[in-house]
């Protein structure tokens, strides 16, 4: 009676410690479950933020795009408008220099026919005088930018001369070339402002 009593105690315990096995078990692949489903979890949310940081990544580069267009076009415009407004001051400048100097030339012309009357008169200290006032006034109109068409005895040119009358050449290398000066031309910075009036060899 005592070993059958024995076999069945025997018997319960190992019945028990197989049940506790296999709850542990259970327990075990439970937490393993678990473990699983929460590192799916994480991957899935990094995966998430990741897509959402390239979104926003993407998104800034247009803006920056955008933006860096935006003052690539400003920069060119003002550029322009700077050079615009420094050309226009320089024609303008210019202009009224123009204006100034051509209104000059028939003082200059003054001084150029004074000079040619005092020059066979006796008083030579007036004719120094004048002589230094107006090589300083053609110093200064030349330091501006005006210079003398050269006419006299130079092939005739339409560019620079104004033929007012042709006179028959006294040889055939005349013949074509400006023989008189009547009035003297003027260039300012390379342009015609005043033709020379010449009298041409034909």
């Amino acid at each position: 009676m005592e070993n059958n009593n024995k076999n069945n105690d025997e018997q319960t315990l190992s019945d028990e410690n197989i049940n506790v096995g296999n709850d542990k078990e259970k327990e075990d692949k439970g937490k393993k479950t678990k473990n699983k489903s929460k590192k799916c979890d994480k991957q899935q949310n990094e995966s998430q933020k990741i897509d959402e940081l390239e979104l926003k990544n993407s998104e800034l580069e247009a803006k920056y795009a955008d933006v860096n267009d935006k003052y690539i076009r400003l920069f060119s415009e003002f550029d322009n408008y700077r050079k615009r407004a420094a050309k226009e001051r320089a024609e303008l400048f210019k202009t009224a220099s123009e204006d100034i100097i051509k209104k000059m030339l028939p003082i200059l012309d003054d001084f150029e026919r004074a000079l040619q009357t005092m020059e066979k008169s006796d008083n030579k200290a007036d004719f120094e005088g004048v002589t230094l006032i107006y090589n300083k006034l053609k110093t200064m109109l030349n330091q501006n930018g005006l210079e003398e068409i050269h006419a006299m005895d130079a092939e005739f040119d339409t560019d620079e001369h104004e033929a007012l009358t042709s006179t028959p050449a006294p040889d055939e290398s005349k013949k074509g070339k400006v023989l008189d000066v009547i009035q003297k031309g003027y260039k300012l910075n390379g342009k015609v402002i005043r033709y020379a009036r010449v009298v041409v060899g034909s």
